[in-house]
């Protein structure tokens, strides 16, 4: 079974900053394209970063600037530095892994490929 372990959530105040971590399986984290999605209470999936198998990044505009996506390949896994957090940053993150096909913001927290049970961010103002 193919598994996808995140960490490193938290709750912090508005302004402040967090590294998530994913640590995944070999499989899993040889597929062309890992990133993250996240979901809030009473919304939809929404894609937030992704990097493919060359390094290429890619973000959602809501973080742009503030949300660095990073890979470490002799570790198999991935992070995501979050900056300058905002309280509509609140949510629950996910990693996921994904084929070529569906490597984009969008299809981020489509329910295709792997992912992993989540880690809570919590952003009070």
């Amino acid at each position: 079974q193919e598994q996808l372990v995140e960490s490193g959530g938290g709750s912090v105040q508005a302004g402040g900053s967090l590294r998530l971590s994913c640590a995944a399986s070999a499989y899993a984290y040889s597929r062309y394209c890992m990133g993250w999605f996240r979901q809030a209470p009473g919304k939809e999936r929404e894609g937030v970063a992704l990097i493919d198998s060359i390094g290429t990044a890619s973000y959602a505009d809501s973080v742009k600037g503030r949300f660095t996506i990073s890979k470490d390949d002799a570790k198999n896994t991935l992070y995501l530095q979050m900056n300058n957090l905002k309280p509509e940053d609140t949510a629950i993150y996910y990693c996921t892994s994904k084929g070529k096909d569906y490597c984009s913001i969008a299809a981020l927290g489509w329910y295709l490929g792997y992912w992993g049970q989540g880690t809570q961010v919590t952003v009070s103002s």
